[in-house]
């Protein structure tokens, strides 16, 4: 279940932006180029990250007293998500000289555990954990605090442990709005107002990622206020491709023919199986989509009806996930809370983010409108939500 590797060099990651999250401590001090609160996102140079490592070492030695053991779990390794997660995790551990062990969740909550428990029979010094059963999490933790073993939680959040990923509001409002506006563009006004919303959800992975498919829906009525409560459906992607598939496909015939199928979820994966049910079901032409990652590339390049995606930016996640482990093993006091910084990514400035994908010449450009003001009021709601209590490091301020 668990591959332990000495990770091979890795070609450039492209910069990103972090923002901090409300109510995050400050940072105190730069850290050999490395401050959440203004980091570019660059790939930090290999004589930076090894005096990370080395000031790691002054203050917490190696389990094994020799050199470090990072253990990351993915979330699965197969999709293209994770594959791009764990490449930029290998490129900066084999910078740094430090040893990773990688394991696949497996989208799987009992697996995760199994994982875990592996890592801490193996002494790890530090765990970066990927993975997707909410229910799961105490127990995955348990096991960690238990063995004194620090972690950093991606896009899922775990009790004690730094959270990195996703700004679940922002992303699915920003999402949710584009679709409106891009359907309105595509379809006009009347037409949009006869058809139906279709988001592909992840119940399983609980509050925090419902944050993101509920923005994609306030994002959407932000737009379209008038749009009937009636016609927005959900599904239960499973987080797979397959599975929304399927779903999309048992849904599709409850649509009526000849109206608009407006189609977002909770990432791209989920999305593309949505859009091949209606293109199977001979409703391409009536469907446009908008996804969630940007880490399809060749999706959103090729496909007429998968006009744009929210930019997650998977690749660059390794630059802030190395550097926290070993400041964290340095013992730097970090925010409870990094978010990714989103862009809307489209057919037409695709090749700006994505320097081996081309920009379409001749696609539609979208003067796309983010509402703010909406925005403003959609965050003072969900400060007020019951399930969201203990949280509210991962909401943002604006």
């Amino acid at each position: 279940m668990i591959r332990a590797h000495r990770v091979r060099p890795a070609g450039f990651v492209v910069a990103a932006a972090i923002m901090l999250a409300a109510g995050a401590a400050a940072w105190a001090e730069d850290f050999h180029g490395f401050d959440p609160t203004a980091f570019s996102g660059t790939m930090l140079s290999a004589d930076q990250l090894k005096a990370m490592v080395a000031d790691a070492k002054a203050v917490t030695p190696p389990r094994d007293g020799s050199g470090y053991l990072i253990g990351f779990a993915n979330l699965q390794r197969d999709i293209a998500f994770g594959v791009k997660v764990e490449t930029g995790i290998k490129a900066n551990a084999d910078a740094a000289g430090v040893e990773l062990a990688v394991a696949d969740n497996r989208l799987d909550g009992p697996t995760a555990l199994a994982n875990a428990e592996s890592f801490v029979r193996r002494n790890a010094d530090f765990v970066i954990e990927f993975q997707t059963d909410v229910n799961f999490g105490p127990a995955v933790m348990n096991q960690f605090d238990n063995a004194g073993i620090k972690v950093a939680a991606i896009d899922i959040p775990m009790p004690n442990a730094i959270f990195f990923g996703a700004n679940n509001p922002r992303s699915g409002f920003m999402g949710g709005s584009y679709l409106a506006q891009a359907a309105v563009a595509e379809f006009g006004a009347d037409k949009v107002a006869q058809g139906y919303l279709v988001v592909g959800e992840l119940p399983q992975s609980g509050a925090i990622p419902a944050m993101r498919t509920g923005g994609q829906v306030a994002g959407f009525q932000a737009v379209l206020p008038d749009f009937p409560a009636d016609h927005i459906l959900k599904i239960d992607t499973k987080n797979t491709l397959q599975e929304s598939f399927q779903q999309m496909s048992n849904l599709i015939g409850r649509i009526p023919a000849g109206v608009p199928i407006m189609v977002t979820a909770i990432n791209d994966q989920a999305a593309t199986g949505m859009l091949r049910a209606a293109q199977q079901a001979g409703r391409e032409a009536d469907t446009i989509v908008v996804g969630m990652g940007a880490d399809e590339t060749e999706t959103l390049a090729k496909e007429p009806r998968f006009v744009a995606s929210v930019g997650y930016f998977p690749e660059r996640y390794g630059n802030y996930l190395i550097p926290i482990a070993l400041a964290t093993l340095a013992g730097k006091a970090l925010p409870p809370a990094v978010l990714v910084n989103h862009v809307m990514v489209t057919k037409a400035n695709i090749c700006e983010f994505y320097k081996d994908t081309a920009c379409a010449k001749d696609a539609k450009i979208l003067d796309f409108k983010f509402p703010q003001e909406a925005f403003a009021k959609h965050l003072a709601a969900l400060r007020g939500l019951e399930e969201l209590k203990g949280y509210e490091t991962l909401i943002p301020k604006e």
